[in-house]
Order: C-alpha cells, then structure tokens, then sequence
C-alpha cells in the first residue's frame, strides 16, 4: 500500500504537533513491509527539494508565500496530480485539516482516488478568510471517504464535522514512549536542572502564541509558590516578561529556546508539574501533555470544548481548570504543588494511561483499520 501524505510542512525543519504526528505515522508505515509513505508538503523556502527521510518520500515544493500561517506552493497541485497517475501512483490520499492551500490544490487536482483526512482542529481566529475557505472545506469534507478525530469531543463539539458523523473515526494521537525513557543520563541531567532552582518547578513547553495561554500563566504565579520554566518562542516572550516584572514575578520565570528531545525529556522528568492552560479552540488535543505524562508528570489543563480535557482527565492524570482564569489556575497549581502524595498518584496514572491507550503503536494499527476500511469499500464499488 502507498500513501501520500498532504501537509502544510514535514519535520525537520518545521516542528509542530501536526508535523509531529504526520512523521510518527508516516516512518511507521515506511518501516512495515508491504507499505510505501510518501509526503508532499511546502518547504520553509524557494526551492523545491526532494529527500528521503527516515525512510518516508518527502517532496518540498517551493513556497512562493504565506498568509495567516498558510504555506502557498504553487505547484502542489501538479505534484498531487502526479502522485494520482505516476507508475509509482498512490493507493490512497491522507490530508492534514486544516491546510486551505493543500485542500485546494487536491481538489483542483481533480480529486484523484481515495482519501482520508485527518481533522486536527476547527479554523477558529482568521474568521473574515474563514468565510472564504468554507465552501472548499465543505466540499473536502463531504468528499473525504473517511475522517479521522484525534478525540470524540472534536465530533461532539465541531459544527463542521456535525454532518459528517456518520464517516468520522476516532484514532487518538499517539507517541513512542521509548523515546522518554528516564535513562541514567537524562536522570542526571534533570537533577541538575532541579538543582537550578530553590522551589519547585512548573513547566510550560509550547509556541508563546495567543491561544496557548500562558500570560494567565504568568498571572498566575502571584498565587502559587514555584518557579515557572516556559520551553519555546514565538511573538509574545517580551510581553511575557514584561507582564511578569510588572507582577513581580520575574525572579521565578525563565524562558528556554526550544530543546533536543535528549534535554527535553530531562526538563519533563525535572518538573513537579506540567500546565497546558490553552485558551482557545486552536487546541485541540494537546500532544505535550503525552509527553509530560509518560515522564510520570502530572498536567493542569484547562477545560475547553475540545479534547484538552479528555487527554488529560480532571482527578486521573491531573487537573481541569475553566479556561482564562489565572485564580482557578493558582488554585489547582498550588493543590498538587503542595500534595506529594496527590501529584505522586496522578503521575502514576498518567503513565499507565498513555501506554494504555496514546502509543504510535495503537496510532498505526487504528488509522490501518481506517485505511482498510476505505480500500474494501472502494474496491466492492468497483465491483
């Protein structure tokens, strides 16, 4: 089976959650016999390149520009079209929701064969150029022969996936937890960064970006007593900083650039807590809080109609807060910062839960049944 991958960008260099989960999937696929995973996405710049990476296909189109985060490739649709009807032709399309250009291009393409979308999340603040994409959302939906949801809140909650119900399939996000195994060495090198500091640690790891919340965050700090280590970049760090001066906060907040996996998995393993206080819809699911609970860390999250609070579960593997509210968000904070026993037994659970049911593994074998699903329809069609 050959599966092309459609996505705004592949890792590396661009590293976000989607990219994340598209790379997962794809090397998954790559590795077992009988399958072939190519991926056709933007590149970060001009030039068109082609490479081979952990045994997946890439190809990067040019980027001609952006606008609201979207990537333009003029030539994606001529690249799909030759993914359709090349001698080496896919079996079967998988789109990455949202991505306006992509999803056009497929159409423009002439909708060639079989197609699975994966809906990572409803397009919730460009509402004047969300007016325009609606009707080619509309038509990818109803066109899409399967849709995959991270979370059954998505189909619960989503108006756009309301009339599709009936073709939606649930297939949480997964991650490979050997790749947060406490080891000697991350173990060493999370009790130095312990060491760093004379109170406990809350850790934040994200873009510092409007939806993501983390100025309540910050407002929060008056109410709890900890220090706040915040894990990335993005435009808002010097209001950040600002906004934890005026509060008088700024000697227990640290900003880190973003990290390798190797001091990453350290920094999970340092914290007493993990918080993910996301604002906004654009969170859909929150991959990081897998990456916090398979370290064994418990998550404060907060309570947005999306699948925030079903990843991590209010009173199993953390806490659930109502969103923008620094007060409920101090409240919770300080509860596990100062309940050993409490942040120990969650953490616990969070681990369990995740090997349970969050692992590539689980990832792989479900979106295959879907796979399967779509090919068997499509071939008792032809029939």
């Amino acid at each position: 089976m050959h599966v092309t991958f459609i996505n705004k960008y592949y890792w590396p260099p661009h590293l976000g959650g989607i990219e994340t989960y598209v790379q997962s999937l794809a090397e998954a696929l790559a590795e077992r016999d009988g399958f072939r995973a190519s991926a056709i996405v933007s590149n970060e710049s001009g030039e068109t390149v082609r490479e081979e990476v952990g045994g997946v296909d890439v190809l990067r189109l040019a980027r001609t520009f952006a606008a609201a985060s979207t990537p333009v490739a003029f030539g994606m649709r001529r690249a799909i079209r030759a993914a359709a009807r090349g001698p080496e032709r896919t079996d079967l399309f998988h789109i990455q929701f949202p991505y306006p250009w992509g999803d056009w291009a497929w159409q423009r393409a002439g909708c060639p064969g079989p197609m699975v979308l994966s809906y990572h999340s409803d397009i919730v603040r460009q509402r004047f150029l969300g007016a325009l994409y609606r009707p080619v959302m509309q038509r990818l939906l109803a066109r899409a022969d399967r849709i995959i949801v991270a979370t059954p809140p998505m189909i619960e909650h989503s108006p756009f996936l309301a009339p599709h119900a009936d073709k939606c399939r649930l297939v949480p996000y997964g991650i490979r937890p050997e790749r947060y195994e406490a080891t000697p060495a991350r173990l060493d090198q999370a009790a130095r960064i312990r060491a760093q500091h004379t109170r406990p640690i809350v850790l934040f790891v994200g873009r510092l970006i409007y939806y993501k919340g983390v100025d309540v965050l910050v407002r929060a700090m008056t109410g709890f007593d900890a220090d706040v280590v915040l894990v990335g970049a993005g435009p808002l760090e010097g209001e950040l900083r600002e906004l934890a001066t005026c509060l008088g906060v700024a000697d227990r907040l640290s900003i880190v650039p973003p990290l390798d996996d190797e001091a990453l998995t350290a920094h999970f393993l340092a914290a007493d807590v993990f918080c993910l206080p996301s604002v906004a819809r654009s969170e859909a699911f929150g991959i990081v809080q897998l990456e916090a609970h398979i370290c064994g860390t418990p998550v404060v999250s907060t309570n947005l109609p999306t699948g925030v609070p079903w990843v991590n579960q209010h009173g199993e593997t953390g806490l659930v807060v109502p969103p923008g509210d620094p007060s409920a968000l101090a409240g919770a904070l300080a509860r596990l910062l100062t309940d050993d026993a409490l942040r120990a037994r969650l953490g616990a659970r969070a681990r369990e839960r995740v090997l349970e049911s969050f692992t590539v593994e689980t990832m792989v074998a479900a979106t295959l049944s879907v796979y399967d699903e779509v090919l068997h329809e499509g071939g008792a069609r032809q029939h």
